[in-house]
C-alpha cells in the first residue's frame, strides 16, 4: 500500500511536470510503464554581482518580479516590496504571488527563481496582524489556506527556488523560506515560527517543513519556545545551507543565491527539474519506491536532445549549450 500511494503522489506530480516541459513527450505513458515494472519488481522483493534586471516593476507594488538577463539569462527575482509593513503577507501580496508563480511555472526558460526582499534589514515578518484584525472570524480561514495553497505552489516550482535572508523571517516568512529548496541566510538575520506567542500555531506548513528541515526535536522546541535564531546559529542547525557576512548594502545573502543560481545555469534544465522532481517525491516514500522514482525521472532524459548535446560537449572538450530540449 505504501508503493502505491508513493507512487500515485509521484504521478500526480510528475504530470504537472510533463504538461510544463517541451520536447519531451508523452511523458506520463512512459512514467506509468516505468513504474508499474519497477512496482513489480518491488512487489515480488518485498512483497558575487551587482541586481541588473531586464525589466522593472512599479516601486509600489509588493511585489517586484524581475528577470535577469545576459549571462544571467533564465533567472528571476521575486522581491518582496512592503517597507512601511516589513513585507508582511497580506491579501494583496498572496495574490500577486500566486500570479508570479503561477507565471515561471508555465514558463521553461526560467532556470531558477531567487525570493528576496527589497526591504533593507527585513525578508518577511509574517502575516499582517493589522490587516488580519480587521477579518472577520470567517475570512480567517480561507485566507491562511490560500497562503498556505501559495506557499505550497511555490514549494512546488518545477526549478530550483532560492531564499535569500538578508533581515528578519518569522513565521510566515520563514514558512515561505522553507518551502524554497536552499535557504542562504546574513549573520545578522533572525528567524523562527513565532506563533504561540499569539496564541496560534505556523499554519503554512511550518510544522511539517522545519522538523524535515532540522529534526523533530529541535523544530519542536524552537516552535513551543517561539525562539528565534541567528543566521550562523540555523547553519549550525542545517535550517540554512550557507550563512554569509552581511554587508553595507545589506544584500549579501541575496548576492551569494545569485551566485548559487549562476552555478546552476549552465547545467540542463531538464536534468535539474528531474532530479528535484526525484529527490522531493522520494523522501516523501520508502527507499525502494524512491529508487523506482529516480529510474521513471532518469529515463526522461534518455531521449533529449540536451542528453546529447552533453555527450558531444564533453567528447569536444568545450561547455555544453543546453537548450532544454
Amino acid at each position: 500500500m505504501a508503493v502505491l500511494a508513493g507512487c500515485r503522489i509521484f504521478s500526480q506530480a510528475f504530470r504537472s511536470q510533463a504538461n510544463s516541459l517541451d520536447g519531451v513527450g508523452r511523458l506520463q505513458d512512459a512514467v506509468n510503464h516505468a513504474l508499474a515494472n519497477k512496482i513489480q519488481y518491488v512487489r515480488s522483493a518485498a512483497h558575487g554581482g551587482t541586481r541588473q534586471y531586464s525589466s522593472d516593476s512599479k516601486s509600489g507594488d509588493d511585489l517586484i518580479v524581475r528577470y535577469l538577463d545576459d549571462e544571467d539569462s533564465g533567472i528571476v527575482v521575486f522581491g518582496l516590496n512592503r517597507p512601511k509593513a516589513k513585507n508582511a503577507i497580506s491579501k494583496n501580496l498572496v495574490n500577486m504571488m500566486a500570479d508570479a508563480v503561477e507565471s515561471v511555472k508555465k514558463n521553461n526558460k526560467v532556470r531558477s527563481v531567487i525570493v528576496c526582499s527589497m526591504v533593507p534589514g527585513i525578508f518577511c515578518a509574517g502575516a499582517d496582524l493589522k490587516e488580519r484584525a480587521k477579518m472577520h472570524q470567517s475570512e480567517v480561514g480561507p485566507f491562511v489556506s490560500k497562503a498556505r495553497a501559495l506557499i505550497s505552489e511555490l514549494g512546488n516550482l518545477p526549478m530550483p527556488t532560492i531564499a535569500a535572508i538578508d533581515g528578519a523571517a518569522l513565521g510566515g516568512g520563514l514558512e515561505m523560506a522553507l518551502a524554497c529548496d536552499i535557504r542562504v541566510a546574513a549573520h545578522s538575520a533572525k528567524m523562527g515560527l513565532t506563533e504561540t506567542k499569539l496564541g496560534i500555531i505556523p499554519g503554512a506548513g511550518g510544522t511539517q517543513r522545519l522538523p524535515r528541515a532540522i529534526g523533530v526535536a529541535l523544530a519542536k522546541e524552537l516552535i513551543f519556545a517561539a525562539r528565534a535564531v541567528d543566521g550562523a546559529e540555523a547553519r549550525s542547525l542545517g535550517l540554512v545551507s550557507h550563512a554569509v557576512e552581511q554587508n553595507k548594502s545589506g544584500d549579501a545573502a541575496y548576492l551569494r543565491a545569485l551566485d548559487l543560481a549562476r552555478e546552476f545555469n549552465p547545467q540542463g534544465p531538464i536534468a535539474i527539474r528531474m532530479a528535484k522532481l526525484a529527490i522531493n517525491q522520494g523522501m516523501e516514500v520508502d527507499l525502494k519506491t524512491g529508487l523506482a522514482i529516480e529510474e521513471a525521472c532518469y529515463s526522461q532524459v534518455i531521449p533529449t536532445k540536451d542528453r546529447l548535446e552533453g555527450l558531444a560537449a564533453f567528447k569536444e572538450k568545450r561547455p555544453p549549450r543546453f537548450k532544454g530540449e
